[in-house]
């Protein structure tokens, strides 16, 4: 798994409450069970429109979106089914965090397992960072994991909270199998043991 340090991108306004997980990868996408190729079907009922063109009003389309590395997204987001699909595709499109002011259990802990970085946030910070990425290519924020911040395009600064434990995970880019090997000199040292042990 990528480590997340220090994320410096253009951040897409979504204000729309209540995303869920269909919305962000609809059903006709789940045959696969790869990790890649979902990001052309990430948000595929509002970025397209019925004959397969694409939707020019809908945010990730416009010009100065199509790059955006952060979603700033309405309370709520990710809930409805558990489909891990949901976090695949925003990182297979390029999203490596996503800010809101709530985000589904499911969702939000299937998020950290992936590499993308969820940040809570006060209902008045999300309204601040809507400002900020509504404006369009000049719509840059820096989230700095290691000190717990998202810098603005003016300066402004929101601090944000996140389980130590997670943290250490995401910096180090330690997904479960990676959680894993790191033990893997205990892990072998037991099995040595265990091989020595005269069974009767």
């Amino acid at each position: 798994m990528q480590p997340f340090t220090v994320l410096t991108g253009v951040a897409a306004p979504l204000k729309i409450v209540n995303v869920d997980t269909d919305m962000i990868i609809p059903k006709q996408y789940l045959k696969t069970i790869k990790r890649t190729g979902l990001g052309t079907g990430l948000f595929a009922e509002m970025r397209y429109n019925e004959d397969g063109s694409e939707n020019p009003d809908f945010v990730l389309n416009r010009p100065a979106y199509r790059r955006a590395q952060i979603v700033v997204a309405g309370d709520n987001f990710g809930c409805g089914s558990s489909r891990e699909h949901a976090p695949w595709a925003l990182l297979d499109f390029g999203i490596r965090c996503v800010i809101s002011t709530s985000f589904a259990d499911i969702f939000y802990n299937n998020c950290f397992k992936n590499g993308i970085l969820p940040i809570k946030v006060s209902p008045q910070d999300i309204e601040k960072l809507f400002d900020d990425a509504e404006r369009g290519a000049n719509a840059t924020l820096t989230i700095d994991l290691e000190n717990q911040e998202i810098r603005g395009p003016d300066g402004g600064v929101v601090k944000f909270d996140i389980d130590p434990f997670r943290k250490h995970c995401l910096l180090n880019g330690l997904d479960d199998i990676g959680l894993t090997m790191e033990k893997a000199p205990a892990i072998d040292a037991y099995e040595q043991k265990i091989a020595e042990r005269p069974w009767a």
